[in-house]
């Protein structure tokens, strides 16, 4: 276990270093994301009640789609670089591969929605510090990076990947969406713990299952 954990954290610090030293990708799903929600707010004249109702959808299209800009780099880069390659031939399981690749990106969503979550809560008036609206966000992301990570594998060694991925991952990640969007909206109302866990336990369902079938087929899509 030890070593797995070893060899996926090479992994993962590899791909940090590669968005410290070039930025470009971080820069512009930032900036994307940040314009989303600024364009929603000074589009609809809201009030406060329906404020509380679109915010939550306003923060997951922000979300989603920075994140499907980020997947689309995931192994495109490693493609372009020719270290896709090198990477598959290395002596490791093809596991400890998506495991590495799906923690960086998960990382990486998790340090933009740091960064936007603030913004968010000034320009829609809510609470920063909101303990329901940490754990949706952080189990959304995770499911949304497990199955992302597969898909942005598959869509690498396509002509249209920029297309092909939205259109196959869309479909997949859309319980994930659904279910982070209502659980977003109990925790900004504040509503009462059991009222929110159904929407809970659907996530941490879709994240099991996301990451146990990925990892399993992972070996097989990169044989490809």
């Amino acid at each position: 276990m030890r070593e797995f954990v070893s060899k996926v954290s090479v992994i993962v610090w590899k791909d940090i270093l590669s968005q410290l030293r070039s930025k470009d990708v971080f820069t512009s799903v930032l900036v994307f994301a940040l314009l989303t929600i600024i364009i929603f707010n000074f589009a609809f004249d809201l009030d406060a009640e329906s404020t509380r109702t679109v915010a939550p959808g306003i923060l997951w299209v922000a979300f989603t789609f920075a994140g499907v800009l980020n997947l689309n780099r995931t192994f495109v880069q490693e493609k372009e670089n020719g270290c896709l390659d090198g990477l598959l031939l290395c002596p490791v399981d093809r596991t400890v591969i998506y495991v590495g690749k799906m923690v960086g990106s998960f990382l990486f969503m998790l340090v933009v929605e740091i960064i936007i979550l603030p913004i968010f809560s000034i320009l829609y008036d809510f609470d920063l510090f909101v303990p329901k609206l940490i754990v949706v966000t952080v189990l959304a992301t995770l499911g949304f990076a497990a199955i992302g990570t597969i898909f942005s594998a598959m869509s690498a060694n396509t002509k249209a990947r920029d297309i092909m991925l939205p259109i196959l991952f869309f479909p997949m990640v859309t319980p994930i969406i659904i279910a982070a969007v209502e659980a977003s909206a109990l925790a900004l109302e504040n509503a009462p713990w059991a009222d929110f866990s159904t929407w809970l336990q659907i996530l941490i369902a879709f994240d099991v299952v996301f990451l146990i079938v990925s990892s399993l087929i992972f070996e097989f899509i990169t044989e490809e």
